[in-house]
């Protein structure tokens, strides 16, 4: 059961225990536009608050912080945290773009109605080349 200080207290006290990796979705914060979902261990977290640019974990990666290849940095406006305190919400202003393969989200593309599996593009133009700033093959 969730207690009350967990649904209506004024700690932050995510509940990494059970899961290691809690999901963070990350807007715009002057648009709302969904740039990324992305995931934080506590470190993570602790990393965020502590810059107060977006750090985010990966199975793959380890911890990184976004930009730190590319300069696209996410400089955090807002971090809410949602009922349970097991997702995060993240309001951002980007230095350029949010998405490795150029895009300012990575949210560049919907299902095209009427089709099975059709995808059309919603964002045409890359914000930069990801070739030149990840190198061939990213």
């Amino acid at each position: 059961m969730v207690g009350k200080e967990i649904e209506e207290g004024e700690r932050l006290l995510p509940r990494f225990e059970k899961s290691a990796l809690l999901p963070c979705v990350t807007v715009d914060a002057d648009s709302g536009e969904v740039l990324m979902v992305a995931y934080m261990n506590q470190e993570a977290l602790e990393k965020t608050l502590e810059t107060g640019k977006a750090t985010y974990f990966s199975r793959t990666r380890g911890m990184w912080v976004k930009g730190e290849t590319s300069g696209h940095f996410q400089r955090v406006v807002e971090l809410r945290v949602d009922c349970d305190q097991d997702c995060f919400l993240l309001r951002v202003r980007v230095d350029g773009a949010c998405c490795h393969m150029g895009y300012r989200s990575c949210f560049y593309r919907r299902w095209k109605p009427g089709t099975k599996d059709v995808l059309e593009y919603v964002i045409a133009e890359k914000s930069f080349d990801p070739a030149k700033v990840y190198g061939k093959g990213s």
